[in-house]
């Protein structure tokens, strides 16, 4: 009978499993970008992974702060890839992706113009100097801000020249960040320095002095605030450029050398005696200096009136040979 091989023939093509369907195209691989730095205010998929076709758009982290970063370990990282189907997979744990936020730093000499022009409102003189507590204080705005600075408030004692004030920044920005700013405030003084190093002995030239801005609470008491005591002087040591001048720094320039041959002279009446010594030491014009008279080894008493010259004032007996 044909019957029954044509039902085993059925029978078979029934239970037989159906041919295994073509697998499907594996993903492109793509690649993890470890550090990215972006400007606004989220992370998207385009940011951490190359190619990320078109999901690159798609925002899966909040940024950080601006000028602040975040990091992003390998298990974040994996769980994103697979959430969107992207062939990665970190060869360790450590893998990661540090994301930093652009920015715009405003810096502590802006932010204290602005609080010196708060103040000045209050009645403090303009020509005074802001110091902030934090000297390292900058603010950090997003980069497609404006870099304004508004003053929200300010309070002042006199007595101390001490403040403290309410930055924001990006000015009328509701959601602008706050810091509260402590500080004091310095007179200034406008002092003369030298534009170079100066050596001992040589003299200062007007060319050689220009004016600085200090805070008057850091000038010693002796300091020279007039050109023209440093003008024509010449430094007792070594002088370094831009550093204020003390009374006791200069002189003026050194006439009789130490150990040089001078001329003394000796005024009596109508008599004038000369004679020649040699100086004990350094002497400029109008200094009194020590003078030996090389014939009679006598010390005396000389006023520097000339280069190489000095005189001796007739208050008793002079040996003069």
């Amino acid at each position: 009978m044909k019957i029954l091989p044509i039902l085993l023939a059925l029978a078979l093509s029934v239970l037989a499993p159906p041919a295994a369907a073509a697998p499907a195209a594996e993903a492109a691989p793509v690649t993890l970008r470890q550090s990215v730095t972006v400007s606004g205010g989220m992370v998207r998929l385009g940011d951490l992974f190359v190619p990320a076709g078109d999901k690159a758009e798609a925002a899966v982290a909040y940024a950080p702060a601006p000028g602040k970063r975040a990091i992003f370990d390998a298990r974040w990282l994996y769980r994103v890839a697979r959430a969107y189907g992207l062939n990665w997979r970190p060869l360790s744990i450590h893998e990661k992706a540090v994301v930093v936020r652009e920015s715009i730093v405003i810096g502590r000499r802006e932010i204290a113009d602005h609080i010196l022009a708060a103040l000045v409102d209050k009645g403090v003189d303009a020509d005074m100097q802001v110091e902030l507590s934090n000297r390292m204080l900058r603010i950090h705005i997003p980069s497609d801000s404006t870099t304004t600075v508004a003053v929200e408030d300010v309070a002042y004692d006199p007595r101390t020249r001490r403040f403290i004030a309410i930055v924001a920044a990006p000015a009328d920005d509701p959601a602008a960040r706050r810091i509260r700013v402590t500080g004091r405030v310095h007179r200034v003084i406008d002092v003369p320095v030298l534009t170079r190093r100066v050596l001992a002995g040589e003299v200062i030239r007007e060319r050689d002095v220009k004016w600085i801005a200090m805070r008057g609470d850091r000038l010693q008491r002796d300091t020279i605030q007039d050109p023209g005591a440093l003008i024509g002087k010449s430094p007792r040591r070594g002088l370094r450029a831009g550093v204020p001048v003390r009374v006791s720094d200069v002189r003026l320039p050194v006439l009789v050398p130490r150990r040089s041959l001078v001329t003394i002279t000796y005024r009596v009446r109508s008599m004038t005696l000369t004679a020649r010594g040699r100086a004990l030491e350094d002497g400029g014009a109008g200094d009194t200096v020590r003078v030996a008279n090389i014939q009679s080894n006598t010390v005396v008493q000389a006023v520097v009136t000339g280069v190489n010259r000095v005189s001796v004032q007739p208050v008793g007996p002079v040996a003069m040979k």
